[in-house]
């Protein structure tokens, strides 16, 4: 019986009719992409987590390069950090990347190497939410649970004029109650995928009249002409601007210093040119403002009094090395590129100290988008 769908005026005859307009256009049109072609639930969950916050396009190279490297969770289990930071650079939200080894240590300590095939143990590994949960299960194991993501909602608010604002933890209960209704309990997998692909391809964020819907008749926004009203969502957390400096220390035999990211900073573990933040204007700023706080850096390391001189006067550097742009999820970096010349030999003087290398980009040294991007901004210039 459909309890919670007879409110919206649905009769099991409908929720049928539904199931097999939308898995039929499944069948007819479903993308082809590399996770689809198994069912083997590693592979399904790296492709889950990649997805987060990526787009497919994207992800599919990395995840083709990953699953290559590290074939088994027992491979991920045991990769060295800095290897595993490798096959994610790019990608970005690392901490996604910590959180599959940590989970595949689970999964070897607690189930025998094997994935857990309920919802129960499943959520208890690190890094895997209700989604991924879903999407694992159903995908994987045909547990009759709904993968509710961005599309399943949009879809479902859409269907169902649903005014529950989405962003809101407390209407998360409205939307699995009428996707519980929903599911083809004969194939959950694919219904999830379907929707999925139904939201990321027909029913978009800015398609408000899909007449290519294989599921119009069941859309009563669609009917009503009110797609445009759904899914309703409150104004997200504003993105705040930061200006930075971004320092990239030569030395007198063409070494480049790089400053490992911290556990508390943003981009964990990775390697960049040193990057702070300033409250200088830049177009007026002298040589001494630019380096203060690099030298109050290396004055905190013990390598203080080092002769540091900007390889570019100051008006020079702003024309030449226009800001590097880089944006996070609710922050935005703009960060000018100083150069900097050091009369010092740097290898010598980063001996045994943590966290400081002349050697970034190799398989040691991860670096991050970000990192590519400043360089590509110093290379542009000399060249």
């Amino acid at each position: 019986m459909t309890q919670v769908l007879a409110k919206y005026g649905w009769d099991d005859q409908k929720v049928k009719g539904f199931r097999a307009a939308l898995l039929d256009w499944y069948d007819q049109n479903k993308r082809d992409l590399p996770w689809r072609r198994t069912r083997n639930p590693y592979y399904i969950w790296i492709s889950e987590i990649m997805l987060q916050q990526t787009q497919v396009a994207t992800v599919i190279p990395y995840f083709e390069r990953f699953i290559t490297a590290l074939p088994t969770i027992e491979a991920l289990a045991n990769v060295d950090e800095q290897e595993l930071l490798l096959l994610w650079q790019g990608l970005g939200y690392y901490s996604r990347a910590r959180n599959l080894k940590v989970a595949a240590q689970q999964i070897m300590e607690h189930h025998q190497g094997q994935m857990p095939q309920t919802m129960p143990e499943l959520l208890k590994l690190k890094g895997i939410g209700p989604y991924t949960a879903a999407a694992i299960g159903s995908m994987a194991f045909d547990l009759v649970e709904p993968a509710i993501d961005g599309n399943l909602l949009r879809v479902t608010a859409r269907m169902f004029e649903l005014d529950a604002d989405i962003s809101k933890p407390s209407s998360r209960k409205i939307f699995a109650e009428i996707l519980y209704e929903l599911i083809d309990p004969e194939r959950p997998g694919d219904f999830n995928q379907a929707m999925m692909d139904l939201g990321a391809t027909v029913m978009t964020p800015t398609n408000y009249y899909p007449e290519d819907s294989p599921i119009k008749a069941y859309d009563q926004s669609f009917i009503n002409e009110t797609a445009a009203l759904y899914p309703v969502k409150k104004k997200k957390i504003k993105n705040t601007k930061h200006q930075m400096l971004a320092y990239r220390i030569q030395d007198v035999k063409g070494s480049v210093l790089y400053r490992q990211h911290t556990a508390d900073e943003l981009l964990t573990g990775l390697w960049h040119y040193p990057i702070f933040e300033y409250d200088i204007v830049l177009d007026s700023a002298t040589e001494d403002e630019l380096l203060t706080p690099l030298e109050d850096y290396f004055e905190v390391l013990g390598l203080g009094s080092l002769k540091l001189k900007l390889m570019m006067n100051p008006s020079q550097m702003i024309v030449a090395l226009p800001k590097v742009k880089h944006v996070f999820s609710h922050r935005t970096w703009n960060l000018q590129v100083v150069p900097v010349q050091l009369e010092d030999d740097l290898q010598a003087l980063i001996a045994g100290s943590q966290g400081l290398t002349t050697t970034a980009s190799d398989q040691e040294h991860p670096i991050s988008t970000l990192q590519q991007k400043l360089q590509a901004r110093w290379e542009g210039v000399n060249r």
